[in-house]
Parts: C-alpha cells; sequence; structure tokens
C-alpha cells in the first residue's frame, strides 16, 4: 500500500524474513524513512521490493514486527480477521474452561498482541508502540465479537519501558470486579485480574495440571504454589497435598480457591522454597509427587549460566524427596532454558543425588498459547514428568 511509510533493511534482515521470523533489529534498518512511533510501515528489502507489513518502534532494538507478508492496512478490519481466526483455532483446542488465551501475539501473527479471556472479561497487554497505538480499536473488536461485562489492559510489563510506554494498569472498557470466577478442568477459581500474577492465574499450564493429575497420588509437595493450580488438581486423587510459596497474597488466593471447591485435603504454607526443601529432606520426609514451577530464572542468555545452578539445585532438593516410584513435575518458564537444557541438569541433578529417572512426558505451554514454528522464542514454557525407578 503506496500510503504507508517504507522502511529499508538490509539483505540480513530480508533473509529473516523469509526464513519466518517477524522480528528486525534496529541494526538491520538502513533507511528509516518517514516511519515515526506505532506506525504502521512497508518493509522493503535493499532493492525495494516490498517484505511485508510491520509496526515500527522508534525505541526498541526490536524496530520492526512484521505483522503481515503482504502490504495491507492495519485497521478495524484487519484486526477483525485476525481475532476472528485466533477465537476458531480456540474452539478447536480448549476444553472445559472459560479462561484461556484468545491472542498470543506472535502466535497468532499479532505480535506485540496479548489477549486473555476470563469468562465474561478481557485483559489485553500491549506491548509495543504499534498496539498501544491500536488499542481503541482492539477494544471495539472484542466488544463486537464477544461483548464482554469488562476489559482491563494489563500493561504493567517491563517490556512497555523500552518502547517509551508508560507502565501501567488500567479500565477500557466496562467494570472489573475484585476476583473474577472462573471454570477450569472441573473446578472453579477466583482470579484477580488487575493486580494477580500474569494476566490473573496461570493459564498455560491448564493442560499440565491435568497431566501432572494422571500420574499422582499419595502424599503430594507443589513448590512454587502461586494460587494452587497444581495443588488443587492434585487434591483430587492425592491423600494430601502442601503447597508452598513465598507470596502471602497468592497464598490467601490458593486458600479461598481450596474452599471455594470444598477442598480440605490442602495445606498451604508461606516459606521460602529454596531454604524449606532442605528442612523437609533433613525431617526424612517423602512424597509421592513433587511439583517443581518456579518463576523464570533468566531472561537473558546471558545469565543462563547462573540459571541452570539455580535450576538444578531446586530439582536436586525435590528429588531427594522421592522413592522408587515417586513423579517429579519439573517446569521451567525461562525461554532461553531450553528443553534439552533442562534434560540434561535434571539428569545431572539425579544423579548426584544416586535416581534413575525415566521420562514420563515432555510437554509444553497450554495449545491456547501457540507455538510458531519458525518464531522459537513463542516457545517458553517447558513441563518434564519423571519417574524414580530401580
Amino acid at each position: 500500500m503506496a500510503s504507508l511509510p517504507a522502511v529499508r533493511v538490509n539483505r540480513k534482515a530480508a533473509l529473516r524474513v523469509e526464513s519466518g521470523h517477524p522480528w528486525i533489529f534496529a541494526s538491520d534498518i538502513v533507511d528509516r524513512g518517514a516511519a515515526s512511533s506505532g506506525d504502521a510501515v512497508r518493509v522493503v528489502d535493499p532493492k525495494g521490493r516490498n517484505l511485508g507489513t510491520a509496526h515500527y518502534s522508534s525505541t526498541s532494538q526490536i524496530t520492526l514486527r512484521l505483522l503481515a507478508t503482504g502490504v495491507e492496512a492495519i485497521d478495524l478490519a484487519f484486526l477483525r480477521r485476525r481475532i476472528a481466526a485466533a477465537e476458531a483455532y480456540r474452539k478447536l483446542v480448549v476444553d472445559n474452561s472459560d479462561a484461556y488465551r484468545l491472542v498470543h501475539a506472535e502466535g497468532d501473527l499479532l505480535p506485540g498482541l496479548i489477549v486473555d479471556r476470563y469468562g465474561d472479561y478481557f485483559v489485553v497487554q500491549l506491548l509495543n508502540q504499534g498496539m498501544d497505538r491500536l488499542a481503541e480499536q482492539i477494544v471495539s473488536v472484542l466488544e463486537e465479537q464477544f461483548s464482554p461485562r469488562g476489559i482491563v489492559a494489563r500493561n504493567d510489563v517491563p517490556t512497555r519501558a523500552k518502547e517509551n510506554l508508560p507502565v501501567e494498569v488500567r479500565s477500557l472498557s466496562g467494570e472489573i470486579p475484585d476476583r473474577v470466577s472462573i471454570h477450569m478442568n472441573g473446578l472453579v477459581w477466583d482470579a484477580d485480574l488487575q493486580g494477580g500474577q500474569k494476566t490473573g492465574i496461570f493459564l498455560d499450564q491448564r493442560e499440565n495440571y491435568l497431566a501432572a493429575k494422571q500420574y499422582a497420588q499419595g502424599r503430594a509437595l507443589d513448590c512454587f504454589a502461586a494460587t494452587g493450580g497444581f495443588a488443587l488438581h492434585l487434591a483430587g486423587v492425592c491423600e494430601s497435598v502442601e503447597g508452598i510459596d513465598s507470596s502471602a497474597p497468592s497464598l490467601d488466593t490458593a486458600r479461598a480457591n481450596a474452599q471455594k471447591n470444598g477442598i480440605a485435603n490442602v495445606e498451604f504454607r508461606k516459606a521460602d522454597v529454596l531454604d524449606y526443601l532442605p528442612s523437609l529432606v533433613a525431617a526424612h520426609k517423602r512424597y509421592d509427587i513433587v511439583v517443581v514451577d518456579p518463576p523464570a530464572f533468566t531472561k537473558s542468555r546471558g545469565a543462563l549460566e547462573g540459571a541452570a545452578r539455580g535450576y538444578k539445585e531446586i530439582n536436586l532438593r525435590a528429588l531427594r524427596l522421592l522413592g522408587p516410584g515417586g513423579v517429579l513435575v519439573s517446569c521451567s518458564c525461562s525461554h532461553h532454558m531450553s528443553e534439552a537444557h533442562l534434560l540434561e541438569i535434571v539428569a545431572a541433578a539425579a544423579l548426584d543425588c544416586g535416581k534413575r529417572l525415566r521420562v514420563m512426558e515432555r510437554r509444553t505451554q497450554s495449545r491456547d498459547h501457540p507455538i510458531l514454528l519458525t518464531v522459537p522464542e513463542t516457545h517458553y514454557l517447558k513441563c518434564l514428568i519423571f519417574q524414580v525407578f530401580g
């Protein structure tokens, strides 16, 4: 479309686009032309050939995020098509839940946009200048297609600072209650959409909760329990469950969720997991299943070595609490920690404590957080399930 400003990129960037990756970095921009913050622009190669349409950022190192491989207007009609396609996909993969991720940024060809649905309420994250400029149109499409009771922007993420955008939480439409009740996997959950972790609860573990439950029995330990996702699922098949987390507000929500579902065999305890696990080992405690689901230990490749030590230590301490037949569920939400690396770390921890493990399942984030094959950054969550044997 001739009316769009043109941004010229070098051959390296053109090859990246041709390989299916939507990001172009500041170092690969040859000529920014008349582009300004948040513009939809034509991306052209060194010879002036069109590579597609992208959002332009004036401050981020990711200067261009490709929205389409053709040249087209990024308008209401475009948003309608993309969001309708995203919802059609969710109808294929979401079951027994009225809370799910509706739009997963690059995974739905809408880089910079996250939309999570919690029943009749929606949470959006506008992560770059282009999507921030489209806020009113995005709200209009959501209202048109879903008639929500309220929409809130959880723009309280560090990525926004890199885009020179305010880090904030604000209502975009309707009213958002302090707690929103949703249904997931046969349980009822309270979600704090304005101040809870992520956008309210951990939607990306929804399918992994059921996978862990399949192997659970006896006594369970949920490390980094947050609002009780794994713990409350395990409670349905275990004699007792202990959930550990350092966040008092999260544990208050977890206890409320347990009470709401009539679950009485779970005890939540406020403690630092790394400090608490050695005391359990010293007391010769034994569990039949231990879940380790820590926050991201690294958000950069440079910190990977230190993160690896952290993951090894937490898995080592968890393994010491398991006897023969015991199950370890080990998760990592660090994009830079690959599945192969996490497998190596758990293997080293098992060798250090004399445990032999077999891999029962290798899992990732729930399918409503789709992984785009040519964009490895969309694959961030690893969930590995092991059994101690021999």
